[in-house]
């Protein structure tokens, strides 16, 4: 089989260089461009050391050189890029908000800006296989979904979609600094986060409507969804914690979990609470359910940049083009 042809843009930032070693390493992919206007005209390897070759990061991509463009690029940025690479014939995933939400109304509350590209809006497939596996597998332009989103979406649907969560739920969830994003910042800076906890964007965080919009597909109503997030002091990973009123055996919930997710290849119920570090550097979501009172508590584990960011990307890319889902995916815990 050919190998398929395929670029990165924006390969500098955590997400990119995740994605890029782990293209570097799939079967199936030839890496022929990698964007950055930071670093134009400087060799990969510079920013992968155990690269060889010369070949050296481009301003802006040549469509005509991939058959797949991943785009890393910042919100509001790649919108625009991609409407000359759709153009171009090229299938799209984009690792950014600009598809995520189908409502264009939507992006000036959340984003500042009108959306650049709206007519595309509707053709874009929000790319969260264990959801939409089979509408990915056809589409040429793919959104990937939000870290926090992600693990949201995972531990609440498959209760939503049974009618199992009660009208509202509340979502605390935790996350290391990576998710900020490379671009150096005061709130992530050592001395700032180092020993610290706090919760921030308590007014609203740009995941919210992604959870609304994915969760109300699934329920007869849109649930009500409190959502907080908060930054712990630690590299890589999410942990998203999500309560409800129960009002049926524990065991009936567990037994639509263990259906909904019984064909997928990377969420997975557990026995006990997960910790980030058992998904650290994998694909996996870890999800385990359990009971105080009244309420369920379902804790969803993943690594932020892979599974939510890089990993499900590639594994969108799989689904797209015929691969086995797991392909170039199968990385073991970096645990302890």
């Amino acid at each position: 089989m050919n190998k398929v042809r395929v670029s990165v843009a924006g390969a500098n930032g955590y997400a990119g260089i995740t994605l890029v070693n782990l293209l570097l390493h799939h079967p199936q992919v030839d890496l022929v461009e990698l964007g950055s206007r930071s670093l134009a005209g400087r060799p990969w390897s510079e920013v992968f050391p155990l690269l060889e070759g010369e070949r050296s990061f481009v301003s802006e991509l040549d469509p005509g050189q991939a058959e797949v463009i991943f785009s890393c690029l910042p919100h509001g940025v790649g919108a625009g890029q991609a409407l000359g690479w759709l153009g171009a014939g090229v299938r799209v995933i984009d690792l950014s908000a600009d598809f995520r939400l189908s409502d264009p109304g939507l992006y000036p509350t959340w984003y500042g800006v009108e959306h650049p590209a709206p007519q595309f809006l509707a053709e874009a497939v929000l790319g969260l296989p264990e959801l939409h596996a089979q509408d990915i597998a056809s589409a040429r332009l793919i959104a990937c979904p939000g870290c926090y989103s992600t693990a949201a979406i995972l531990a609440l649907a498959p209760a939503v979609a049974a009618g199992l969560s009660g009208p509202d739920i509340v979502v605390d969830a935790k996350s290391g600094v990576s998710g900020a994003g490379r671009s150096p910042s005061l709130g992530t800076q050592f001395a700032e986060v180092q020993e610290s906890v706090h919760a921030y964007s308590i007014a609203g965080h740009r995941h919210h409507p992604e959870l609304i919009q994915e969760l109300s597909r699934l329920a007869a109503a849109p649930p009500r969804i409190t959502f907080v997030t908060h930054l712990v002091p630690m590299v890589r990973g999410i942990l998203a914690t999500c309560y409800f009123d129960l009002d049926v055996p524990l065991a009936q919930l567990e037994e639509a979990y263990r259906d909904f997710y019984r064909a997928s290849t990377f969420t997975r119920m557990v026995a006990s609470s997960p910790h980030t570090k058992f998904v650290s550097h994998t694909n996996w979501c870890l999800i385990h359910l359990a009971q105080q009172g009244d309420k369920v508590i379902v804790t969803a584990a993943l690594d932020n940049l892979v599974k939510g960011a890089a990993g499900q990307a590639v594994e969108c890319l799989n689904l797209a083009l015929g691969f086995k889902p797991e392909l170039g995916l199968t990385m073991v815990p970096q645990w302890p």
